[in-house]
């Protein structure tokens, strides 16, 4: 299991709505909107960093008001 955390940018005012709709996506285990430098940050989940990439790119950055995102594969050192 690959476990991420996806930093998300949106356009001004649609943090909340963009959070809302990808705390629906499968996969996706937690998602706040939140302030500083990003707007939404979200916790995913997949059963290999390809079904993330895809996860990401397909479904996440499919969301209406997202503008960048920026992956942070979780690693156990």
């Amino acid at each position: 299991m690959v476990q991420a955390y996806i930093l998300i940018q949106t356009e001004v005012g649609k943090a909340a709505s963009v959070a809302g709709q990808i705390a629906g996506i499968p996969g996706v285990t937690q998602a706040e909107d939140v302030t500083g430098p990003y707007d939404v940050i979200v916790r995913a989940e997949a059963r290999n960093v390809d079904e993330l990439g895809k996860l990401v790119v397909a479904r996440i950055q499919g969301v209406e008001g997202i503008t960048r995102t920026l992956t942070c594969p979780i690693v156990h050192i």
